[in-house]
């Protein structure tokens, strides 16, 4: 088996989640997004929003500024041969992730990988932190650091929705923040899982 080979067997549901993620992407696209979207005021009558939100995007740019977030994504989880237990963790945080957006009443409609995507980067870091050592421990400390000050700054307390520099897109910075701490927190109990089934056996 060659290394490539090796990494792709060893990844494969972190890849199979991202081939889904782009598949219900281009698949919403000419979906109404009202139809699809996260919106407060039906998150207990229409709980499929929780996952269908990150397929919505408000303009082509939007969505192909995501897919190429979500090749990178990818990318990530094959260099690092994240295992299953990695995967359900993205998996588990993913809805964990909208779910956290309630508090903001005023967010009445929300859409896009985003906070999915940051949910997937902090996965990635915590398991490089907590499962390897050396030089793949390093770089997921130093992911993990960049993705906290990256959502410290977007500072998700303030304004619900914040122009991007450059970009004719809207962010919502809580989003951000709640996929990277919901992806944390998955992965760390699936760490810890993972731990306490090998003790077992």
């Amino acid at each position: 088996m060659t290394g490539l080979q090796s990494r792709l067997h060893a990844a494969r549901a972190w890849l199979a989640i991202c081939l889904g993620a782009a598949v219900l992407a281009l698949a919403a696209w000419p979906a109404p997004p009202h139809a699809l979207d996260w919106e407060p005021s039906l998150a207990w009558q229409q709980p499929w929003r929780l996952l269908t939100a990150a397929g919505v995007h408000w303009s082509a740019l939007h969505l192909v500024m995501n897919l190429l977030g979500l090749a990178v994504v990818a990318l990530f989880g094959l260099a690092a041969r994240l295992p299953r237990a990695a995967a359900a963790a993205w998996l588990a945080a993913w809805p964990l992730t909208h779910l956290g957006l309630l508090p903001r009443r005023d967010l009445l409609h929300y859409g896009g990988l985003s906070g999915v995507l940051h949910a997937a980067v902090a996965v990635a870091a915590c398991w490089l932190v907590c499962a390897r050592r050396g030089r793949e421990q390093a770089i997921g400390a130093a992911v993990a650091a960049g993705l906290l000050v990256k959502v410290l700054t977007e500072a998700p307390w303030g304004p619900t929705l914040r122009m991007t520099p450059g970009w004719d897109i809207y962010i919502a910075p809580l989003a951000h923040a709640t996929g990277a701490a919901t992806g944390a927190l998955c992965a760390l109990c699936a760490w810890h899982l993972t731990r306490a089934r090998r003790g077992a056996g």
